[in-house]
């Protein structure tokens, strides 16, 4: 997979130039974590490898952080599915993160709290409410959320994913570690030789699958219900939302799922696996690795520093082992995990400069435009995405709704749509309309504070009563969904279901919340028509 193919998963700073329109700046001081509080108050759990010893963070809620849920995949392992993590004597103190992993400085609004990258990653986090001892309590619903990153940048220490404040509600919540770039995603015809599957690539997703089987075994040590387990991401942790959902190795591991901006069902299809083992034995030819003894046998940051210079960035694939199928034809035909689905996009996923450039916003920029991307088809274009609007303002939500959609929200619509179609269940779609304070529109990863809990996390901002108000509504949705499959709650405003098909109803999420009908159908269907015509 090149740069120009791919640009957004991009394991290369170049990636930068036309996606940092889409990301707010926020430096390292902005952030601050919870103090643990005294170590003689520290609680323990019990797992399947060894005692674990957190801390409590804040009032109610304890904190389990670096916990090893696979070996460290080093050595013979590097591009190997995870394997069990060695068991440990004594207590283990989980009181810190564990490394993130390998990644080049892509992202400014990405802010780590682990100390460290390296290749030895694989570990996550848990946040549980406080249960006083020698009472019985019900099992708790838990949440587990995969970061973004566009697969080649991100770490469950960000402050922005950070679990307390869901845990304040009653859920206990995880945060994954997983490979990225080329340690989570590099396919080698080597690789998928050595492999009893005959399979290479998306290590990345096996190592969520195996955080999913962790869990499954361990977060009743810790006051959680395996049998009540939402899996939710936002950007590549959306798009991993929906390969687990069709996974076999996660799929029935999983009673609901929360999608923030991205699906594998959109316009960023994974690769073919022959097609992945050729780009990765390209890799592997302009590094100077004969074969792969030889990669393996490079020393990681060396990897790491060779995607900008060979121009080579990694995706997930359709391997036919985690992936047995194209997303949009697993989908279609029910073989994903039947469970409710909330899922949405923002307003500003996009901008306007993504569709013309430096030119003024006018009709006749736009529509120059709209002939280099769809041809013969710019005219059906237009119409589904300006009508008969000629103003600039006019023009420039065009040209930002066409850049979202080219980009993001076409596939979250496409895979909410077939969900609704396919599996029986509950589909709830929102559209997020905030903007942080000073900015215009709600870019592309605006929500996620918003939605848990993390506002104080980020000191950027000069959040507003407003933006408070909002963000305790959300939680609360998300909560409610957790436990229940259901959004909707007491005080809230009703949050209908998405039905499949035009005219559907979306949650508005902003300043009082409402239902509208979907205000985009017609640039969906023709985006869908297009991608039918490729498929």
């Amino acid at each position: 997979m090149t740069l120009p193919a791919r640009l957004l998963f991009a394991a290369s700073a170049t990636a930068l130039t036309s996606l940092t329109v889409l990301f707010a700046a926020v430096p390292a001081a902005a952030h601050a974590a919870p103090a643990a509080k005294s170590p003689a108050q520290a609680p323990r759990a019990t797992t399947t490898g060894g005692v674990v010893q957190g801390a409590l963070v804040a009032d109610g809620v304890v904190s389990y952080k670096g916990i090893p849920y696979a070996a460290p995949p080093v050595g013979a392992l590097r591009w190997k599915a995870p394997q069990p993590a060695p068991a440990w004597r004594g207590v283990r103190q989980a009181t810190a993160f564990g490394p993130r992993p390998m990644q080049l400085p892509l992202f400014a609004d990405m802010v780590f709290r682990s100390d460290t990258a390296s290749e030895d990653c694989l570990y996550l986090n848990v946040w549980t409410p406080v249960q006083p001892s020698g009472v019985k309590h019900a099992r708790l619903p838990v949440l587990v959320y995969f970061y973004g990153g566009g697969f080649a940048a991100g770490d469950g220490s960000e402050p922005r994913y950070d679990g307390a404040a869901m845990a304040a509600r009653g859920i206990v919540t995880v945060t994954v570690n997983y490979r990225l770039n080329v340690f989570g995603f590099l396919a080698h015809p080597e690789l998928s030789a050595e492999s009893p599957h005959k399979a290479s690539g998306n290590y990345g997703l096996m190592d969520q699958a195996a955080a999913l089987q962790w869990v499954s075994n361990n977060i009743a040590a810790f006051g959680g219900d395996p049998a009540r387990v939402t899996i939710a991401g936002e950007s590549a942790g959306s798009f991993s939302v929906s390969a687990q959902m069709i996974s076999p190795l996660a799929k029935r591991l999983i009673a609901g799922a929360i999608g923030e901006s991205g699906s594998l069902l959109g316009l960023y299809a994974p690769q073919k696996l022959a097609d992945a083992e050729r780009a990765g034995a390209d890799f592997a030819g302009k590094v100077g690795a004969a074969d792969l003894a030889a990669l393996r046998a490079m020393p990681a940051q060396q990897l790491l520093d060779a995607l900008p210079a060979t121009r080579t960035g990694f995706f997930v694939i359709e391997d036919g082992y985690v992936l047995p199928g194209a997303p949009q034809a697993l989908y279609a035909a029910g073989r994903q995990a039947r469970v409710p689905l909330l899922a949405g996009w923002n307003s500003h996923e996009g901008s306007d400069k993504q569709v013309l450039g430096m030119e003024e916003p006018t009709v006749a920029s736009f529509t120059a435009a709209l002939q280099k991307l769809y041809g013969e088809q710019a005219d059906s274009a237009r119409q589904a995405y300006l009508g008969d609007g000629a103003s600039a303002d006019q023009v420039t939500a065009a040209a930002v709704n066409l850049a979202s959609d080219r980009f993001i929200s076409y596939g979250t619509w496409k895979w909410l749509d077939t969900h609704a179609r396919t599996s029986g269940k509950p589909v709830y779609r929102y559209f997020y309309t905030r903007a942080r304070p000073g900015n215009v529109g709600a870019a592309h990863s605006a929500e996620i504070e918003y939605a848990l809990g993390n506002l104080d996390g980020n000191k950027t901002y000069a959040w507003t009563p407003e933006d408070r108000a909002l963000s305790q509504q959300m939680q609360r949705y998300f909560a409610n969904f957790i436990k229940t499959g259901n959004p909707n709650g007491a005080a809230l405003p009703e949050w209908p279901q998405a039905r499949a098909g035009a005219g559907a109803q979306v949650m508005l999420l902003d300043v009082d919340p409402h239902a509208i009908a979907a205000p985009d159908d017609a640039r969906f269907e023709f985006q869908d028509a297009m991608a039918t015509q490729k498929r």
